[in-house]
C-alpha cells in the first residue's frame, strides 16, 4: 500500500479520535509542531526512517522531544505508529492529518507568489478569487520573488495559476525556436 494511503487512513482515524476525545484543536496544535519539526530538523526524520536505528531509540526521541509538548492523544498515536514500526511516516501522517482538518473546518490554504508584497486590496483580490473558485475560508501565504518579473503564481492545493511574466517569456522563447 502507498505511504499516502496509509499516512491518510492514519491522520482520518486520529482525526476521528480526538473529535471523540474533544481536543481536535489541540491535536491540530500537536501536528503542525511536529511538521514544523520535522521540516526545520532534518535529522530527526533520517532517525525515524533509518533501518539502522532500533525502534527503542525512535520511540525515546520521539518521547524525549514531545511527550511533554504534545497533547496526551497526540502522543499515544505517536507511541502506537511507532509500535507498528511506521514511524518513518510521521511526517506524511502530519501532513495529511493537517490537510484533513482544515478541510473538515472548510479551511483552503494558498499560496501567492509575486515581485512585490501584496497591498490589501491585491490581498483581497486574490483572497476572493480561492474563495469563489472553493467556497472555502481562505488562508493566503505570501511569498516574494524577483524573478517573476511581473504578475504572479497562485498556488490551491495541486492546481497552478501562473500569471508571471516570466513563464510568458518562457512560452515565447518555446514558440519562436519552434
Amino acid at each position: 500500500m502507498s505511504v499516502s494511503i496509509v499516512a491518510a487512513r492514519y491522520a482520518k482515524s486520529l482525526i476521528d479520535l480526538a473529535k471523540e476525545q474533544n481536543v481536535l484543536e489541540a491535536v491540530y496544535q500537536d501536528m503542525v509542531l511536529f511538521k514544523d519539526t520535522a521540516d526545520k530538523n532534518r535529522g530527526l526524520m533520517l532517525a525515524l526512517k533509518s533501518p539502522v536505528v532500533r525502534h527503542e531509540k525512535k520511540a525515546g526521541i520521539l518521547k524525549a522531544l514531545f511527550e511533554s509538548r504534545v497533547n496526551a492523544v497526540s502522543y499515544a498515536i505517536f507511541k502506537i505508529i511507532t509500535r507498528k514500526n511506521r514511524e518513518a511516516i510521521l511526517d506524511e501522517i502530519a501532513a495529511e492529518f493537517i490537510k484533513a482538518y482544515n478541510l473538515n473546518q472548510g479551511i483552503q490554504k494558498a499560496t501567492v507568489v509575486t515581485t512585490t508584497p501584496l497591498t490589501d486590496a491585491l490581498r483581497k483580490q486574490f483572497t476572493d478569487i480561492v474563495t469563489s473558485a472553493t467556497g472555502r475560508t481562505v488562508q493566503l501565504a505570501e511569498k516574494v520573488d524577483s524573478s517573476l518579473i511581473g504578475g504572479y503564481v497562485l498556488r490551491i492545493d495541486d492546481r497552478q495559476i501562473d500569471a508571471s511574466l516570466k513563464s510568458r517569456l518562457n512560452e515565447l522563447k518555446l514558440q519562436l525556436v519552434n
